[in-house]
């Protein structure tokens, strides 16, 4: 069953200042098992990255690696977005102090019955709630 990957699990394997054995954990797992990200992953990934190259913790050919690996991973974007009535990620956000971009996350997590992989302490505690967070051995 494929993961659900938020950009908190994907930047900890991708700068070698956050990388641990629970991001390599992660990066296993979506390498084996395949992942589904909603579009605003790559808007976060990539916003992230120049970030990461502002602040001089990577160089932009080092970003542009980053991005040609995760292209190769087998990675894959929600077909269907939710509905635009916006009733599920509200009452996320609302009911467990998260972010909109974090509720959309884990509206898709719920939506498709799959385990979340995050770094975020906010998600991680929600998805736990909603018992879809993801643990080494899964």
């Amino acid at each position: 069953m494929q993961c659900v990957l938020d950009a908190s699990a994907t930047l900890s394997w991708l700068l070698a200042d956050e990388r641990d054995e629970a991001a390599l954990a992660m990066l296993h797992a979506v390498s084996t098992r395949g992942a589904l990200v909603p579009v605003l992953w790559r808007a976060e990934l990539q916003n992230a990255l120049v970030t990461a190259e502002r602040k001089n913790r990577l160089a932009p050919d080092q970003s542009a690696a980053m991005l040609d690996d995760l292209a190769c991973l087998p990675i894959e974007f929600d077909p269907r977005p939710p509905p635009l009535d916006f009733v599920t990620e509200v009452a996320l956000a609302r009911r467990f102090e998260l972010s909109a971009y974090d509720a959309t996350y884990l509206e898709l997590a719920f939506r498709r019955g799959a385990p979340l992989l995050t770094r975020d302490a906010a998600l991680a505690s929600a998805a736990s709630a909603l018992g879809l967070l993801w643990s080494p051995g899964e």
